[in-house]
């Protein structure tokens, strides 16, 4: 997959510019990022930047352009996938259609010992509780949310109000993927817009498409993290510097071809009528992210500590990806995968 270089053409936002913070601070990443993601954001609304639905026949061009933006800035493509896949996820559901200008996120993650509470009031619902890893805590204006309800667990779609949805202060200490602002967030009696059905979020055919646009992120994550390989095999002749950047293109080039095929295998099945974006979304993201690991593992191993120390936009892309990538959740997903292999007539 390829897509073309989107940051070079975004400015940090408007007024006065937004300086390309030069460390790792949490804060000036935070801003930083909050501020490309606006722009991103409304040269979406613009129709400047297209992000085709999944299913809708461009599957592909979604992917490259997810794609290309982590290629410039993982932070900042963990934003933009949030905003895009919750334009799907309400295109999908009928949920209410989003304004323009607005910044979504999806807030889904449900970790043991965090509960979102969904409680009817009057015709309407409110959200109490913690929810982790909201992602643009601080810059988006709306969020889609996981609750649980008495009649089982539901999607909701929030305005992010700092009078009832607080972020947690000091819940996201992360270095890598500092930029993406992913705290804890309290909820107090947040008013709330139910969108589809009891488990609709995850029975959807759309949930497992998403899954894979997450791993056309890591891919863009790991063919910058990449360059800095093919940088210094173009510097000097030497035999493992080579045959790491050809182990390299192997792997990246494979992750590619199996991205642009589950593109097109969404577009030929987009409501998932044969039952298999599961098993699809499971392999993609499972080949995806050992790609990730061997790329980080062989740009390290040949080019040593130089970049990491003296390449600050080289150790925020291997940060960033490295930390990234942990949304798969390693073998509990292959467990999976191998349980609905070894069902009786499973496809192979």
């Amino acid at each position: 997959m390829s897509g073309s270089t989107l940051l070079s053409e975004v400015p940090a936002g408007d007024g006065p510019e937004v300086p390309r913070y030069d460390g790792i601070a949490p804060d000036a990443a935070r801003r930083e990022s909050a501020a490309r993601f606006a722009s991103v954001v409304d040269l979406i609304a613009a129709g400047e930047l297209e992000f085709p639905l999944p299913g809708s026949g461009r599957t592909e061009a979604r992917f490259a352009a997810l794609q290309s933006v982590a290629e410039e800035d993982l932070c900042l493509a963990r934003l933009v996938e949030g905003h895009v896949d919750a334009l799907a996820i309400l295109a999908e559901l009928d949920g209410p259609a989003p304004a323009p200008g607005r910044r979504w996120g999806v807030w889904a993650a449900e970790p043991p010992g965090t509960t979102v509470e969904a409680t009817r009031v009057g015709d309407g619902w409110v959200l109490s509780g913690l929810k982790p890893y909201c992602s643009g805590a601080h810059s988006c204006t709306d969020a889609l949310v996981t609750a649980r309800a008495a009649d089982g667990r539901r999607l909701f779609s929030v305005a992010v109000d700092p009078q009832t949805c607080v972020p947690v202060e000091g819940s996201w200490q992360a270095v890598g993927m500092a930029g993406s602002d992913t705290p804890d967030v309290r909820f107090d009696e947040a008013p709330a817009v139910a969108v589809g059905d009891v488990e609709s979020y995850v029975r959807r055919p759309g949930f497992p498409h998403g899954g894979i646009g997450v791993a056309a992120c890591w891919y863009g994550g790991a063919v910058a993290v990449a360059r800095t390989l093919r940088h210094a095999a173009g510097r000097r002749t030497d035999p493992h510097t080579d045959a790491h950047l050809g182990a390299v293109d192997v792997q990246l080039h494979a992750a590619g071809v199996l991205l642009q095929r589950a593109a097109a295998e969404i577009d030929d099945d987009p409501g998932d009528t044969r039952g298999e974006a599961h098993m699809r979304s499971l392999r993609v993201r499972a080949f995806v992210e050992s790609v990730c690991g061997e790329v980080l593992t062989r740009v390290g191993r040949a080019t040593g500590a130089g970049p990491l120390c003296r390449d600050l936009r080289h150790a925020r892309n291997a940060a960033d990806l490295a930390v990234y990538v942990r949304q798969h959740h390693g073998e509990r997903d292959l467990a999976e995968l191998g349980g609905l292999l070894a069902r009786p007539g499973a496809s192979q």
